[in-house]
């Protein structure tokens, strides 16, 4: 589902402003700390169909990754800039017991589709509403996946 913080089917207002209102956040006179935004996807499947991350109790360890990377002692060595955006390096994410799960990859055509999906999603639910600084970066996305 590509709806903002799966909240979509419950605005009261138009998209476009409920997405401004959100990026108005940094610009406010008191002083705000914005949140980091993280994309994980707990639902990659493999090839055979099987979820490739467990779930459930083991998202701690994502969770735990997460929060190293936002606080005081931000470990920048425990994270590597992608396509995407920074990723966990290898070994950042314990997945001792855990078998073959796959934590981070990649994969530049699940990516290039993805883009096309926003473009879609963003033409159709959102339209000439659409804030510049969405739009801007989703341009920036698709140059970054497709070059």
């Amino acid at each position: 589902m590509h709806g903002p913080f799966a909240m979509r089917p419950f605005f009261g207002y138009n998209f476009g402003d409920y997405l401004a209102h959100w990026l108005s956040m940094e610009t406010r006179k008191a002083p705000t700390q914005l949140p980091k935004m993280f994309h994980v996807n707990w639902f990659r499947k493999d090839p055979s169909g099987s979820f490739l991350w467990p779930g459930l109790g083991e998202n701690a360890r994502v969770l735990e990754w997460i929060f190293k990377r936002c606080g005081r002692e931000r470990e920048d060595q425990a994270a590597k800039k992608s396509i995407v955006g920074w990723v966990p390096v290898e070994g950042a994410i314990d997945t001792t017991g855990l078998g073959s799960a796959v934590v981070v990859v990649v994969v530049v055509p699940f990516w290039q589709k993805e883009t096309k999906e926003l473009r879609a999603y963003f033409s159709q639910q959102v339209g000439s509403d659409l804030p510049g600084q969405v739009e801007d970066e989703l341009r920036q996305l698709e140059q970054r996946v497709y070059n």
